[in-house]
């Protein structure tokens, strides 16, 4: 009979332990992680992280935010461009113009996109293809955004005489993203 009592003793004090507050789960010094389900719709969005990034020059850590954000929203023009463009910038030329090119076959007039495109191709060397892509480009901004409108004057200059633009690393071209800001891409020597 008093194993019975203590047994039963024994079980009401470890109910009344679990009801308490505090514990391993709840402890707010727990070593442990919080449990429960992550919200992604409070969470930053990765374009914007991504684009903060690439004005930092932290090009691999923007390309890690464009996937995330990639995953969260697709592969739409939008993050395709955004890959592509820190992939360009990490001198991936061939990623990025994959990417690119399927942001422009989702989205034929975004012009940032084509932009992007032809800076990539003049990397590449393929500057009779770049001023036709400048050139789309130009026309669906408008002719409004000097970037594009500086790197279809470039592409046309270097067309026209490619001796002069043979010894000459110093010529800019410049990305360009949907928002506010926008990414120097500076030649190499």
């Amino acid at each position: 009979m008093i194993k019975n009592w203590v047994a039963m003793i024994a079980a009401f004090s470890l109910l009344t332990a679990c009801q308490q507050t505090g514990g391993l789960g709840t402890s707010e010094d727990s070593p442990f992680a919080p449990t429960g389900a992550y919200d992604l719709d409070s969470s930053v969005d990765g374009l914007i992280v991504g684009h903060r990034l690439m004005a930092a020059g932290e090009y691999q850590l923007a390309l890690r935010a464009y996937n995330r954000a990639a995953g969260v929203q697709g592969l739409n023009v939008d993050t395709l461009s955004a890959i592509g463009s820190a992939n360009l910038k990490l001198g991936r030329l061939g990623q990025a113009e994959r990417s690119l090119r399927l942001a422009v076959e989702q989205d034929d007039s975004f012009p940032a996109a084509w932009n992007n495109l032809g800076v990539i191709l003049m990397e590449k060397g393929e500057t009779g293809e770049a001023e036709q892509v400048f050139h789309r480009a130009y026309a669906l901004d408008s002719g409004e955004s000097d970037s594009i409108r500086e790197n279809l004057r470039l592409a046309i200059a270097k067309n026209q005489n490619p001796e002069y633009y043979e010894g000459n690393n110093n010529i800019n071209f410049e990305l360009v993203r949907r928002g506010s800001s926008e990414y120097l891409l500076l030649s190499t020597p």
